[in-house]
């Protein structure tokens, strides 16, 4: 969603790189092609004022002027500002001193509210909680229905004593799911509430009065962030109507501007606490205003890669798989059937896409990264489970014969089979190496990072052999002026000293490091 921002302010700042000072012109000349940025990319008005203004104050400080780095330090400031008007720090879920915690879920209709009742549930009952989800939304058609599916595939409870498509009162059924969960030990209640195509009276006086009846903890604005400026003025309409404690950015995977975004905190004085970006029950997290400005200045988001990666992996898995890679055997306890269960184990972490994009610098391949075919795992893990066990515990018996086997097996062509082979011996001497503190391959080694010493040895460039003549005498006087040097340097050493008559002559040590 912030590609375009990414990039505009990318390209601003690489103006800036190899300045030993900024000027006046310089600050006015960045702070206009920010403005333009977020004008782009749908920010609120007075958002962009309040920000740029920001920025050239402290642009014009102390703190860049005695800078060493002039630029870096500009990068800093506006990272800073884009974590303020995101909201500062993390707002987290307030819990009630006494069971259940009442969440009402509020926003116009098509904002994802069912399908976030659901993410959100999933993700209290993987922190330890017993959700309810509770069906309020009893006019649009099938809602009751869709949360009952939704709540079904989180693994969730759900209360939906009435059928809805315009059948019961929603009050009342937000009142007894209160008593319905104390009786059933959920500490948690989510309330699916109705959604309209617009602001309205209507709409505003049902959630006032669903807010009454269960007094909730926390009212979270669910709001799509792809539908711009208008999401900041519906954010107000709620505010001022219902009231809400904090936001939920769902879609953010689209590929709209996303400026609303970045404004609604600002505007309305309430953080995003929650952000929705993907189709599935598992894209969905807690909102960190500082991971999401490193995303959109390119600085990548690695927090939430290893939280990720620590959801995943096991600490056991991971250290078994490291000590077989670590033994003196150069990797070989490492086999086809560790990488199938390492490549799967990356697969539930998410699409490679979003991973790599999380990486800092990610930014400068984005059409490389958004071209990968994901479908490639699967056929990799296809051509490995079409081998014997034998095969996968030892790779170098897969000869012609066998390729063709598994080749057809899997349903690829021959050639597939023998690249994936490869491409595994080679993968595995790499990562058994930086296992041993080796560096990596065809890399100076690092201070701390193991690799031999800091600076990689310059690599005497091969001579061209000399051109011989097309005359044959003289290419034969050629020869015999070669012949007469090289007795010549038999009789004596180097620079005209007599050579030496020990054949076993060495060089002290001090002085083989400069060889």
């Amino acid at each position: 969603m912030f590609d375009t921002l990414s990039d505009r302010l990318s390209a601003t700042f690489k103006n800036l790189r190899g300045k030993g000072r900024l000027s006046e012109a310089d600050i006015d000349a960045t702070a206009r092609e920010i403005r333009i940025a977020l004008l782009e990319a749908d920010v609120a008005l007075p958002v962009v004022r309040a920000f740029i203004a920001n920025v050239k104050e402290r642009a014009r400080g102390v703190e860049v002027s005695q800078a060493l780095n002039p630029a870096q330090q500009v990068v800093k400031i506006v990272n800073e500002e884009l974590v303020s008007i995101l909201g500062g720090e993390t707002r987290r879920l307030r819990f009630a001193k006494t069971a259940p915690t009442v969440i009402m879920l509020a926003g116009l209709q098509g904002a994802g509210k069912t399908t976030l009742a659901g993410k959100l549930g999933l993700w209290l009952k993987s922190q330890g909680h017993s959700p309810l989800l509770v069906a309020c939304d009893l006019q649009r058609p099938n809602a009751v229905n869709q949360l009952s599916v939704v709540a079904e595939r989180a693994g969730v409870s759900v209360y939906a004593p009435e059928p809805g498509n315009g059948v019961g009162d929603p009050v009342q059924v937000a009142k007894d799911s209160i008593e319905f969960a104390k009786a059933k030990v959920h500490d948690i209640v989510i309330v699916d509430t109705a959604g309209r195509l617009g602001i309205d009276q209507e709409l505003m006086q049902q959630a006032a009065d669903i807010r009454d009846a269960v007094s909730p903890d926390e009212i979270l604005f669910v709001v799509d962030a792809m539908i711009g400026q208008d999401a900041v003025n519906t954010a107000e309409a709620f505010r001022d109507g219902v009231g809400f404690d904090g936001v939920v950015l769902s879609k953010l995977d689209g590929d709209a501007r996303g400026g609303a975004a970045l404004s609604i905190a600002h505007v309305t004085g309430k953080q995003v606490m929650f952000a929705s970006n993907g189709e599935k029950l598992e894209d969905f997290d807690a909102f960190h205003p500082d991971r999401m400005a490193s995303r959109i200045l390119d600085m990548g988001d690695l927090l939430t890669l290893i939280e990720q990666a620590e959801k995943t992996f096991s600490q056991e898995e991971a250290a078994k798989m490291a000590s077989k890679l670590s033994s003196g055997k150069g990797g070989k306890d490492f086999t086809l059937d560790d990488f199938l269960s390492q490549m799967e184990q990356v697969r539930k972490m998410g699409s490679i896409s979003k991973l790599l994009g999380m990486l800092p610098g990610m930014g400068q391949i984005k059409d490389q990264i958004n071209n990968i075919d994901e479908r490639d795992i699967d056929r990799t893990a296809a051509i490995i489970k079409s081998m014997t066990p034998k095969e996968r515990a030892e790779p170098t018996l897969i000869n012609g014969s066998r390729r063709a086997r598994i080749a057809k097996g899997s349903g690829v062509e021959v050639s597939a089979v023998k690249s994936l082979v490869e491409r595994f011996f080679e993968a595995r001497k790499m990562m058994s190496k930086m296992a041993q503190g080796g560096g990596m391959p065809g890399m100076p080694g690092m201070p701390g990072m193991g690799g031999g010493p800091g600076r990689q040895k310059k690599q005497v460039k091969q001579a061209k052999g000399k051109r011989k003549s097309g005359n044959p005498m003289k290419r034969k006087a050629e020869e015999a002026a070669a012949a007469e040097r090289r007795e010549q340097a038999a009789q004596g050493g180097a620079f005209g000293l007599p050579a030496q008559e020990d054949k076993n002559f060495e060089l002290p040590d001090e002085f083989k490091k400069f060889m």
